[in-house]
């Protein structure tokens, strides 16, 4: 059985299971949805590229069609549908299941603000009373004898 994700694509098998899971239109005012399988292509693309929302392959269809249906999946649990469709599906163990979906911290990118400390974090004696860069600056003149 694979129902594991290669190369972007999601296996035949893997769709039979996470299909009947999802939102159908019936009852859906409005357009209908697009393509549901592609767009959970786009989705895991994005999250396994780690690439920005606006840089996804068109043949995903537009970016903000992808991450909306993205965003409402994450709040009304159809996610948690999809995984409960697996793991009854493969009769995998907690651990099992938690090992398959399990994150590789060597392909995982931090965002670029968390490459340090918070700037209030770190006080040097200069910094104790306001911490302002101003404020540094003024103490430095002073300290040299500067008017």
């Amino acid at each position: 059985m694979d129902l594991m994700v290669r190369d972007g694509v999601i296996s035949n098998e893997l769709w039979d299971v996470v299909e009947p899971v999802l939102p159908t239109n019936v009852g859906r005012r409005g357009r209908p949805w697009n393509d549901h399988r592609t767009t959970l292509e786009g989705i895991i693309w994005r999250f396994r590229t780690g690439s920005p929302w606006r840089d996804l392959p068109a043949e995903f269809g537009p970016y903000q069609s992808v991450w909306q249906r993205h965003r409402l999946w994450s709040i009304d649990g159809t996610y948690e549908a999809m995984v409960a469709a697996v793991h009854e599906h493969a009769g995998l163990g907690h651990e099992d299941l938690e090992a398959i979906l399990s994150i590789d911290s060597t392909s995982v990118r931090a965002h670029q603000h968390a490459a340090g400390a918070r700037h209030d974090s770190v006080v040097t004696d200069a910094q104790e009373d306001t911490g302002g860069s101003f404020e540094l600056h003024e103490f430095s003149d002073r300290a040299r004898g500067a008017a």
